[in-house]
């Protein structure tokens, strides 16, 4: 351990800093209906304490997250890491949002309108975690059910 754990708020603070991170992204697990684990990193933007992510509609990806509604996202390296286990909470085609569009490109730093038929996957958090060291895995969990616990 190289720095004392850090309170919740502050922890919180970090997080939500680390998600807002220009041009970061985002590992994606989802699973098949067979239960076949899928991994992948994507571009991610955190609009309005959402994840949003864009996929191609054929992607396994997409078809995972589509047909199961779950994923688990995580971001930052192993000793910054925020794990977010996230519901589908819509699917939307990048042209039909002009207002998410604009987030997503300011934030991911590429456009999405300017390849195939990408789609938003919009991802509700329903719990979130953030730690650092091994003295911060005790209060690791920051959001449960939707709700923030800080």
């Amino acid at each position: 351990m190289t720095e004392d754990a850090r309170d919740p708020l502050t922890r919180k603070a970090d997080a939500l800093a680390l998600l807002a991170t220009h041009a970061i992204d985002v590992w994606v697990a989802t699973a098949s209906a067979a239960g076949q684990a899928h991994l992948v990193p994507l571009s991610l933007c955190w609009a309005g304490e959402r994840a949003v992510i864009a996929v191609e509609p054929t992607s396994r990806t997409a078809r995972n997250l589509v047909a199961s509604g779950a994923a688990r996202l995580a971001v930052g390296p192993t000793r910054d890491v925020v794990m977010i286990d996230a519901v589908l909470e819509r699917d939307v085609a990048v042209e039909d949002d002009d207002e998410l569009w604009a987030a997503y490109v300011g934030q991911a730093d590429w456009d999405p309108r300017q390849g195939s038929s990408y789609r938003f996957l919009v991802l509700r958090p329903l719990r979130l975690q953030a730690w650092r060291e091994s003295n911060e895995i005790a209060g690791r969990t920051l959001m449960r059910d939707g709700d923030w616990l800080v």
